[in-house]
């Protein structure tokens, strides 16, 4: 598969993960719809590897691998499901939208990337800028919304000090060997925290919860994983943050076709400065000769 498809598939997939999230948790709870996305992510990207005949190799950097990219999974995930309760979907997205922000300031410490220029680093102030515009005001949140915004904003910090750390280690294994081992890891840290805290299962499911948790194990967390750590094999891990700054947009215009959510002026003004801060954010500039 070519890079650039890799690329748009992750952000379609992540562009319905924050509301099938949400629904998912409908009357299971949070921890419960997490717990069983993985076990479903878990079984299917391992009979991948077995049908596809892809190795799970087990060197050190493999093994680092794993651990990193599947606490990581734990870590961020719990968060986003635990806040997601307070927020809309929306912000959900529009949060991790700081993402490459996080991700430039630690690939350059830790993976000596190549430090951002006043070009690039003012094209993803321009595109968080885009998602304030398009998200902020008029959106009444509850007591608790505080709590959740510490939450996302933690689980964007996970996400990407994982991210980081599984380029660099460059283990140089299979996107779906990668997602495979960390998906599994991920669901024993959660099946140790089942058994720690004594949760019980729910006494009832309903059937949108059903199939967002089905659509999110198989689509969210196999191929979605599957695709973000193929593209993070190939790109900076910089560039790979930026597709936080999509998502939300796209969720947006996607509610637009499927559910006639509105969309305002305001939305538009947003959109057109998260693309220019993309396109800042591609460009390289030549040192003059």
């Amino acid at each position: 598969m070519s890079i650039p498809s890799a690329y748009l598939g992750v952000i379609l997939i992540w562009t319905t993960t924050p509301l099938a999230i949400k629904w998912s948790a409908e009357g299971a709870g949070f921890f419960f719809g997490l717990t069983a996305r993985m076990a479903i992510g878990a079984v299917v990207g391992l009979l991948l590897l077995a049908l596809l005949r892809i190795p799970l190799p087990q060197h050190r950097a493999a093994r680092l691998t794993y651990l990193c990219s599947g606490g990581g999974i734990f870590a961020s995930m719990l968060c986003t499901y635990w806040g997601s309760q307070f927020l809309p979907s929306g912000w959900v997205s529009v949060l991790f939208g700081l993402n490459p922000l996080l991700t430039t300031a630690m690939a350059a410490f830790w993976l000596k990337e190549e430090r951002p220029t006043p070009l690039k680093l003012g094209g993803m102030l321009l595109g968080l800028l885009g998602l304030l515009v398009v998200f902020g005001g008029g959106m009444k949140l509850g007591s608790q919304a505080g709590w959740g915004l510490g939450a996302i904003v933690l689980a964007t910090s996970i996400h990407s000090l994982s991210a980081i750390w599984v380029k660099r280690f460059d283990a140089q294994i299979p996107a779906l060997a990668v997602t495979a081992g960390g998906v599994s890891v991920c669901l024993v840290l959660l099946l140790f925290t089942w058994a720690l805290f004594g949760l019980h299962w729910p006494e009832q499911i309903s059937p949108r919860a059903a199939w967002s948790i089905l659509y999110l194990g198989v689509v969210g967390s196999v191929f979605g994983f599957a695709l973000y750590f193929y593209v993070l094999r190939y790109l900076e891990a910089t560039r790979v943050s930026l597709i936080t700054l999509v998502t939300p947009v796209s969720a947006l215009l996607l509610g637009h076709l499927l559910n006639q959510e509105p969309l305002g002026p305001r939305i538009w003004l947003g959109t057109a400065a998260i693309l220019l801060g993309l396109l800042c954010c591609q460009v390289r500039l030549r040192p003059r000769s």
